[in-house]
């Protein structure tokens, strides 16, 4: 019998992070940096972008939760995700990798690689770029997807060998990983926004804002699906009071600022999935 993360347990979980408000190390890209915070702040948690090598690791270890992100990597801070990463490791911190590009560049690839053995709380990305970091294959243009997000379920599973939960992004996001009792599990959450691909840099937001919820969760895999639901929860608001990307981008900070734990229950989408039976040993 497995205790997957029901909807209350993700109401409870975004309940949490309002009253503990986590801190988040963020070591993300360039483009996102501004909108990722606003992302954490409307949310319920708060935001320190600390990339730099000097101070990476001793942020890491009194952090909530770090985000380290491949969006733009430089020589220095290809060097503080290493330090960041490493130092989460080694006091406990969940952190998250979020594999901008991985597949379709070699550097960034042969990178991620060698943060995977500090062991990701949570990795995040898109369907192509879960499936080359498994080493699997899969087909990026830039940092979009070419694959489907139930495709990369079997690289996700594989990713368990380096990481708590997976998830993989699409337009029902696929993720993976253990539950209370210690079995691999697989959850569906559907609904979200097709105008959440027309403003930058919200996937990348959504590695932060599972970073906040790591810290908070009963489980990783829990705070991954707490952190997708509320994305997918509040964009739907978001459009539905909106008209385009501008407006979008504004109606989503309020969305996520508004939803409360009976918005979850009443609007999240999150079920079950079975996992092929080769792989949940």
């Amino acid at each position: 019998m497995t205790t997957i993360p029901t909807i209350d347990d993700l109401a409870a979980t975004l309940d949490a992070l309002r009253a503990r408000t986590p801190l988040v190390h963020s070591l993300t890209n360039i483009v996102s940096a501004n909108f990722l915070t606003n992302v954490l702040l409307a949310a319920g948690a708060s935001n320190a972008h600390i990339d730099n090598a000097h101070e990476a690791g001793d942020f890491a270890r009194i952090a909530g939760g770090v985000l380290v992100n491949l969006g733009t990597p430089f020589d220095e801070t290809s060097v503080a995700f290493t330090r960041a990463a490493e130092a989460a490791h080694e006091a406990g911190t969940p952190w998250v990798l979020d594999p901008v590009g991985v597949g379709g560049l070699a550097w960034r690839t042969s990178l991620a690689a060698d943060l995977l053995k500090f062991r990701p709380t949570a990795i995040r990305g898109n369907a192509s770029e879960i499936i080359a970091l498994a080493g699997l294959g899969g087909d990026t243009r830039g940092v979009d997807s070419a694959d489907e997000a139930a495709a990369a379920v079997p690289a996700a599973l594989t990713l368990l060998d380096h990481a708590d939960a997976v998830s993989a992004s699409g337009p029902v996001d696929h993720l993976v990983g253990r539950d209370r009792e210690g079995s691999i599990v697989g959850l569906r959450i559907a609904g979200g926004s097709a105008m959440l691909p027309r403003v930058t840099s919200t996937g990348c937001s959504l590695g932060g804002l599972v970073a906040a919820y790591l810290a908070v969760a009963e489980t990783p895999l829990a705070g991954l699906a707490a952190a997708h639901t509320h994305v997918a929860v509040a964009s739907e608001i978001a459009e539905e009071n909106s008209t385009g990307p501008g407006s979008f981008a504004v109606a989503y900070l309020d969305a996520l600022f508004t939803v409360d734990a009976d918005t979850v229950r009443a609007r999240a989408r999150v079920e079950p999935f079975e996992l092929p039976s080769k792989d949940t040993k």
